[in-house]
């Protein structure tokens, strides 16, 4: 899908930098690199050293520059990059020269990924997968992301989508056939086992959404306890920095604190919660509440435990109890830890990285967005509707929708509603 302008932005990030890199996509770029380098063109994907110059002739800087002709380009298009140094006023001299030449217009975020969209390069899921690599922090985030902007989801959508489609038009070829004597009886019924096969295997994948989320968004540890257990401590410990008060006077922490950390390559959320106890203050009755209601929507609480024996009413389902002040009172409990001597501390954590990698499982392909679990839940219910209905239209119509469902999923069909969306969470020069 041709482009009429040709966009520029800088894709290297803030400056300054060692080196930047400025990104340009479109029609022009191939008048534009005799104009800029003075070269009558570049060698295709060769980094070649040459003066960028300005309006007036003079040298903005000594770059290298590749030339990526279309359609072998991530756009699609003609694309040329140019690496510079990344000061802001080498960087701003290029992008004033752009903006002087005819057809050129500044790139919005995302119009570089959403091009080579609009060219058939990549499908919506991948576009997704790039936008959550570029802000990836964990190891697992990165690998979900680096697997879906491979093409692994829409591999397994298209794959489906075939295999619907090709029931689908058994079904209209039995509406075509359907007044002919020597069609056997069985014939109007063989779409069922294929039907359910694929209901079977869209389920099972949408219960990995789980999973997703919690690499997206982070499991959800909430640090609950009786007043002075070490919570704020440990919460600390774990940000190694002093995010909560912790001082000797019950009662401290008043309201929910939270704190994002990598544990075994996954991105765990953290809150520290006000001290379980009978409480008369207001406020601090306020804060017990807004901990209990924490707890009930955690991943896993962690209950510490001083020795003190204080009474604490906290489901025990997705619980471990952890004893605390190991430097002081010698319990006989595991697991035990110090935040004083860091005893036992980072057994603690190799613990939770293991209750993770359980609680997640063994994934491959995984829905990663809400986004594809609405077009995979409305598939299913097209398809289900389907294996209930006599009526070969019916039939038919209910496998359509299933079928556009599946193909909103990669954007093969009906998805400029999306578009702004969706690209528009990039950044500039993505």
């Amino acid at each position: 899908m041709a482009q009429a302008s040709t966009i520029y932005a800088l894709s290297s990030g803030k400056l300054p930098a060692g080196v930047a890199v400025v990104r340009i996509s479109g029609p022009h770029v191939p008048d534009a690199i005799p104009t800029l380098t003075g070269r009558p063109t570049l060698s295709p994907r060769v980094a070649t050293l040459a003066d960028i110059r300005g309006e007036d002739g003079s040298v903005i800087d000594k770059a290298l520059c590749i030339h990526f002709p279309a359609p072998k380009s991530f756009t699609g298009e003609d694309v040329l990059e140019i690496q510079l140094h990344g000061s802001r006023a080498v960087v701003t001299a290029l992008l004033d020269r752009l903006a002087t030449l005819e057809g050129f217009e500044p790139a919005e975020p995302g119009a570089f990924t959403m091009r080579a969209f609009l060219n058939g390069h990549i499908d919506l899921t991948a576009a997704e997968a790039l936008s959550d690599l570029i802000v990836a922090e964990t190891e697992a985030q990165r690998k979900l992301a680096l697997a879906n902007a491979d093409g692994a989801q829409r591999r397994l959508y298209e794959d489906w989508r075939k295999q619907l489609i090709s029931i689908w038009a058994s079904v209209e070829a039995d509406l075509d056939f359907s007044d002919q004597e020597d069609v056997p009886d069985e014939f109007g019924n063989a779409f069922v086992g294929p039907i359910g096969m694929l209901i079977s295997a869209i389920e099972d994948h949408l219960r990995g959404f789980a999973a997703a989320e919690i690499i997206n968004d982070g499991y959800h540890i909430v640090v609950a306890g009786p007043p002075n257990s070490g919570k704020s401590s440990l919460i600390n410990y774990l940000a190694k920095r002093e995010v909560a008060i912790v001082t000797d006077i019950a009662g401290t922490t008043r309201d929910l604190i939270d704190i994002r950390i990598e544990i075994g390559g996954h991105l765990v959320r953290i809150t520290d919660t006000a001290g379980l106890r009978d409480a008369q203050d207001v406020v601090e009755l306020i804060g017990i509440e807004r901990a209990h209601s924490a707890m009930r929507q955690a991943d896993l609480v962690l209950l510490l435990d001083d020795g003190s024996n204080a009474p604490i009413d906290v489901p025990e389902e997705g619980m471990l109890k952890v004893y605390t002040k190991a430097d002081v009172v010698d319990h006989i409990h595991a697991p035990r830890i110090s935040t004083r001597t860091g005893e036992g501390v980072e057994a603690l954590v190799t613990h939770i990285a293991d209750m993770i990698d359980e609680h997640i499982g063994v994934f491959d392909t995984i829905p990663s967005r809400a986004r594809h679990v609405a077009e995979l839940t409305s598939c299913l219910s097209s398809l289900k509707s389907a294996t209930t209905l006599a009526e070969p239209e019916l039939i038919a119509e209910e496998l359509r929708k299933a079928a556009d469902a599946l193909g909103r999923t990669t954007g093969a069909v009906d998805v400029e509603e999306l578009l702004g969306d969706i690209f528009s969470r990039f950044c500039i020069g993505k």
